[in-house]
């Protein structure tokens, strides 16, 4: 509750449950915030069983001042496919229940970026998307070819979902698209026909993502397994040779593979221009490009990052993940967490925390600027296992296992995305670690302040100005 609000100067306060706005009781966030963005609404209550009714003076369009608990107020649609690869299946047994709760619902994916496969998008859905305007949206393909991703999707309906993609685009949603690729399943020729898809019959996409399936020690499907590094070249291969065939019929790439590929097939990532506007940056794209042009500071102005797989289910903001990560009071400090506390001074040995992934990226950078004070600290995810090595998915038990090997008195930086609400994953948090931790922001700009590096202007590519 803002202090000073419409919604505090009418009575309300922390803890009133809301029945109906104007009369209408709203199902979610996003037909909330239209209801109270009219002038003067009308705000039905319960304070603990009695019902009351206050009318609020405000402006159209001005903050009502309320904060809601939620971003869904009736049930989320939960997914009815059983896809082989599907990361909630791979799970450690153990964690808190929100975490293996499978969503297939369109408002999280307009809230928080969550993949849909529209097998239980329905026409009342497509009406309110058009006439709310929900855009952008996130759409799982995996494979054009409906046979294909009816096995993949394990689901009869995969095979004629994708409707509601071209209904979509025919109402001028933006929608992002998003190909899991699994070895053998729908890699080779089928990827290339899922391309060739595309052109045919998705050529309004606003993109398309490549990205390698992941596999946790704790998945039971045999016909799921990582990469090789010769796979990961072919993807990369593909993905390039079709670049090339969207750059020359519609005036754009439109695909573009994600940088755990590069990573896996030891190749080098493309240069900065040819993500062109970076708009799949949290799904893994182009993050490693972005990530340098802030850090070298070519880029004045931080990337927003996702809040992790799973911040959605508990925890995250009920406006969505592009609300703030971080408090604007202080780009150090994560929500929840209840003490950042500087782990030495600000002249001591510096330790950068990041996963198997993130250390690839960090090193080159932290080898160019010649200091012995400061070291990467790879994080093994033991937790999960497998091939999981981003470092959004960093828990604290890796973490404390790490760190207890580490010197005391050194400063230990922290990236806030493998954080929600302050807590890991695996439901720890920083508090508990054996060594205190300076949390930042998961950019470059961040890490650079952290390490109290000055701007310097350093292009990366030789071949073309880099502009954001």
């Amino acid at each position: 509750m803002a202090e000073g609000s419409p919604a505090e100067r009418a009575g309300v306060v922390v803890g009133d449950h809301i029945l109906a706005i104007d009369g209408e009781v709203p199902r979610d966030v996003i037909r909330y915030q239209l209801l109270v963005d009219e002038a003067d609404p009308t705000i039905d209550l319960d304070r603990g069983g009695l019902e009351l009714s206050l009318a609020v003076a405000k402006a159209a369009g001005e903050s009502l001042g309320i904060d809601v608990h939620s971003a869904l107020f009736d049930q989320v649609r939960t997914c009815d496919n059983h896809c082989e690869f599907c990361f909630i299946y791979q799970l450690p047994p153990g964690m808190r229940e929100s975490l293996y709760l499978k969503d297939d619902d369109f408002r999280l994916s307009f809230l928080y970026g969550n993949f849909t496969t529209l097998t239980r998008f329905t026409e009342s859905d497509l009406e309110r998307v058009v006439t709310e305007r929900l855009s952008p949206l996130n759409v799982s393909i995996h494979a054009t070819d409906p046979e294909v991703r009816s096995d993949m999707l394990r689901n009869r309906r995969g095979a004629t979902s994708l409707r509601w993609l071209s209904a979509l685009l025919a109402h001028d949603i933006e929608v992002h698209g998003q190909v899991v690729v699994c070895p053998g399943i729908n890699d080779g020729a089928i990827l290339d026909d899922t391309f060739a898809g595309i052109l045919d019959r998705y050529d309004r996409l606003a993109s398309l993502c490549v990205v390698p399936l992941g596999v946790s020690r704790w998945s039971n499907e045999p016909r799921m397994r990582p990469h090789s590094q010769a796979e990961a070249s072919a993807v990369i291969d593909a993905v390039h040779d079709w670049q090339e065939v969207f750059l020359a019929t519609l005036g754009r790439r439109l695909v573009f593979a994600a940088d755990e590929y590069y990573l896996l097939a030891d190749l080098p990532f493309p240069d900065a221009r040819t993500y062109e506007d970076f708009s799949m940056h949290e799904d893994g794209i182009g993050m490693a490009r972005t990530f340098e042009l802030e850090f070298t500071g070519q880029s004045s102005i931080a990337t927003p990052t996702a809040p992790g797989f799973f911040a959605w289910v508990d925890g995250a903001p009920a406006e969505g993940y592009r609300a703030p990560r971080i408090s604007l009071d202080s780009r150090a400090a994560t929500p929840g967490v209840t003490a950042v506390t500087l782990g030495a001074t600000r002249g001591a040995p510096i330790g950068i925390l990041t996963g198997t992934y993130g250390a690839r990226i960090l090193q080159p950078l932290i080898d160019d600027l010649n200091r012995t004070d400061i070291r990467i600290i790879e994080v093994a995810n033991e937790f999960f296992g497998g091939n999981i090595g981003v470092t959004g998915l960093m828990v604290g038990e890796d973490i404390a296992r790490t760190l207890a090997n580490e010197p005391s008195g050194h400063r230990y930086l922290l990236p806030d995305v493998c954080l929600s609400q302050g807590r890991f994953l695996d439901g720890t948090t920083p508090e508990s670690l054996p060594r205190l931790v300076e949390i930042i922001p998961a950019d470059g700009i961040a890490l650079r302040d952290a390490l109290g590096i000055a701007s310097r202007p350093q292009p990366f590519s030789k071949q073309t100005e880099i502009t954001r």
